[in-house]
């Protein structure tokens, strides 16, 4: 390759590169924006939130007058008690979710019997089910069950995530068989190969399953406010729409209702994400 090519060759890469780090840039931005301007509202005096929007200036993400009174609101109206709520759903969630969705996972992508792949299919039809769409009949069947107003309620229909399931076969699949052959030689039964084998060698799998669990059961509004309208039993997103009533909306409440809310799920994102990206990784090689 003579030196006007390489100097050409050179020139496009940077251009590759300028492109990517433009692009990455502004999906970052995109992605920040939303939470800055929440983190700011939460902060600003209740007159100060949607002053400086039109026209845009500095101040419109830049608070130039700061107060907490947002926060002490949160806490005067007891918001903590849904927060921890939250918390204990989500934690359930993600004990009993992880047990299913692995078990159900091994035997989608592990063992073979006939109607696997039907069952699979299943599987992913399900998830792909708007569940906003069966969230209404649902709460009637689990109301006249007598799980109106409980944790068992509020957990139960989390617990089954397609998604999760997904994410653990494909994992399980590529877990080299001969690991399985040797085990049943050695007497290991189903229970056993998948405790044994299967979980250890899935740790990134495993936590990735759990960051969907977490992120579908901490998020969730519609179902929470079916299932659970006692205030003693309320979770952070229902809380939060209470500061919306018919007459008055307390924006800066809510905003620092949705910064609590949002930075559970964020620091976890962060501490994980390295487990998040080796399982995705993961489930492409064979």
């Amino acid at each position: 390759m003579s030196t006007g090519d390489q100097r050409q060759a050179r020139s496009g890469s940077r251009l590759k590169r300028g492109v990517l780090l433009a692009l990455a840039i502004g999906a970052t931005l995109y992605s920040v924006i939303p939470l800055w301007f929440a983190l700011v509202s939460s902060v600003r005096p209740e007159g100060d939130i949607f002053r400086y929007l039109s026209p845009l200036s500095i101040k419109s993400i830049w608070p130039t007058t700061l107060t907490g009174s947002s926060f002490r609101t949160l806490m005067d109206t007891g918001f903590a008690s849904p927060v921890v709520n939250s918390v204990i759903v989500a934690l359930f969630t993600i004990v009993i979710g992880l047990i299913l969705c692995s078990a159900a996972a091994f035997a989608l992508g592990v063992l073979q019997f006939r109607g696997q792949k039907f069952l699979f299919g299943l599987t992913l039809v399900g998830f792909l089910m708007p569940f906003d769409a069966l969230a209404i009949p649902l709460s009637q069947v689990l109301s006249g069950a007598g799980f109106q107003n409980t944790y068992d309620g509020l957990i139960l229909p989390a617990v089954g995530n397609g998604l999760a399931i997904f994410a653990l076969r494909q994992f399980f699949r590529n877990i080299p068989r001969e690991l399985l052959e040797a085990a049943q030689m050695d007497g290991y039964g189903w229970w056993r190969i998948l405790f044994r084998i299967y979980l250890p060698l899935s740790k990134p799998a495993l936590i990735s399953a759990a960051l969907i669990l977490f992120v579908f059961q901490w998020h969730a509004f519609l179902w929470p406010l079916l299932i659970a309208p006692d205030p003693a039993i309320q979770v952070a997103p229902v809380a939060i729409a209470q500061f919306s009533q018919e007459t008055f909306v307390d924006f800066g409440a809510i905003f620092a209702g949705t910064v609590i809310t949002a930075a559970i799920p964020l620091c976890l994102l962060l501490y994980a994400q390295k487990y998040f990206v080796a399982s995705i990784a993961g489930t492409g090689v064979k």
